[in-house]
């Protein structure tokens, strides 16, 4: 419908909030009592450049198994973030775990033999800010409630967004023609055109706002551990789904590129499940010692 992304993703995340009201009614305003403003909008900020880099690499023709695959390296850069800003020691496994997804990423980049789509950057782009985002979600943590983080997240993300897609509409009146993605902005002009796509955006936000609550209903049932290989289930569905609805053929290159992002990911689940287990067995141990 020829709507730029960062557009798209501004009523997205409007119409997402505006059916999330009832969450943030119930959790209710006294939850934005915290130490660390500055943080909270840092990491809102983060999470919808996030988006809206994830978004731009559709809008640029970036086929969708090679976005989601892509994508799913945010973990290994959590991983990187976590030991260098909040001093978590990089096990063995958490380093062999790395490489091999950043070696799948590199080989999921290929679109042919000596080719690279640099346009394929947009969702490792996204990947790094999610996991900024995530290494800012575990450094307040030490501190804030979940219900605190839930709603700093429900209330900034999409003024974040605006921002975000006003400065880039600024700079695509700026520039010379050509030189700024028309795909992105094309200017200062926010408006939905046709009722058509005002439906289809308005489904999007009901998808988005309906995923979030469901994410938060699975993260209240059980630990992050838990859910991870079911998070991984969403690059074989994205593949299905391109391939069956927009004829998008993984190349041959995908396959080992995404068997290593999964294979990576279910090691260091493995990995981190016994560290859980072995954890609480200390904890447990060390409680009938002082008995």
């Amino acid at each position: 419908f020829g709507v730029p992304s960062a557009t798209l993703v501004v009523w997205q995340y409007l119409i997402a909030t505006i059916f999330a009201l009832p969450l943030i009614t119930r959790i209710g305003l006294g939850a934005l009592k915290t130490r660390h403003p500055f943080l909270h909008q840092l990491r809102a900020l983060v999470v919808a450049a996030g988006v809206q880099a994830f978004a731009f690499g559709f809008a640029s023709g970036v086929p969708q198994w090679q976005m989601v695959a892509l994508s799913m390296t945010a973990p290994f850069f959590v991983i990187v973030g976590s030991t260098i800003f909040l001093g978590e020691k990089p096990t063995w496994q958490r380093l062999t775990a790395s490489a091999a997804g950043f070696a799948g990423a590199l080989a999921c980049q290929q679109t042919g033999p000596g080719a690279v789509s640099w346009m394929a950057l947009l969702p490792i782009l996204a990947a790094i800010l999610w996991a900024a985002a995530t290494v800012l979600t575990k450094y307040l943590a030490r501190e804030e409630s979940a219900e605190s983080l839930t709603l700093y997240m429900l209330l900034l993300v999409t003024p974040n967004h605006l921002l975000i897609t006003l400065l880039l509409g600024l700079a695509a009146v700026a520039l010379p023609p050509g030189i700024f993605p028309h795909g992105l902005a094309t200017g200062l002009d926010l408006g939905l055109r046709g009722a058509n796509v005002w439906i289809l955006v308005a489904v999007l936000g009901l998808i988005t706002a309906i995923s979030q609550y469901f994410l938060n209903l699975a993260y209240k049932a059980a630990d992050a551990i838990f859910l991870q290989p079911f998070d991984d289930l969403k690059l074989p569905i994205n593949v299905l789904c391109g391939w069956v609805l927009l004829s998008q053929i993984p190349t041959l290159w995908f396959w080992p590129g995404a068997a290593l992002i999964l294979g990576a990911s279910l090691f260091l689940l493995r990995q981190e499940q016994a560290a859980t287990r072995k954890a609480k067995i200390v904890s447990m141990a060390a409680s009938a010692a002082r008995l």
